[in-house]
């Protein structure tokens, strides 16, 4: 892959990134602005509403009130991603699986904003019909982002591809 290419495709990535972080900013501004110490708004009875939470915890409320804990896995998991994203440009392949590591940074950095800003992350996304736990666009991402890397190892890379990115 030549240079420019590598930086246009990182540049690309990072446009990206950004796009995503300040979509996730927004819709949780929004949720600040129009559902905190209101009633939730149903959008499909019985099925999805929207609904002010603001979690000190990960997914499902776990750890609560443990921040340090979601800046330091935050901090490796950034380190790590942009590592391999290096790894893989160098390729100048794989750019399915560049955008699938772009959206779970994405996802990272949109709920540590919120972690550094608030102390929490602002959720308001509720399926009631499954009363699953209220969630944010940044937890779609991550959710998104694990299922398609997930998919991409099991069916879609072999052997000699990891072997490509990550060799020396």
């Amino acid at each position: 892959m030549t240079d420019h290419h590598s930086r246009r495709t990182a540049f690309f990535l990072l446009l990206l990134a950004i796009f995503l972080v300040i979509l996730d900013q927004f819709t949780k501004y929004l949720a600040v602005v129009h559902l905190k110490n209101q009633n939730p708004v149903v959008l499909i009875s019985g099925v999805l509403e929207l609904r002010y939470l603001e979690n000190t915890g990960a997914a499902f409320s776990m750890l609560q009130n443990q921040q340090w804990f979601f800046y330091l896995i935050t901090a490796v998991f950034l380190v790590v991603a942009v590592w391999a994203v290096r790894k893989i440009l160098k390729t100048g392949k794989y750019m399915p699986l560049l955008i699938c590591i772009t959206v779970l940074c994405a996802g990272a950095v949109g709920n540590l904003i919120d972690r550094m800003v608030h102390r929490y992350v602002v959720d308001f996304i509720y399926f009631s019909l499954i009363n699953f736990p209220i969630f944010n666009v940044a937890d779609i991402y991550v959710t998104l982002g694990v299922i398609v890397l997930i998919c991409f190892v099991l069916f879609r890379y072999r052997e000699s591809d990891y072997e490509e990115i990550f060799s020396k």
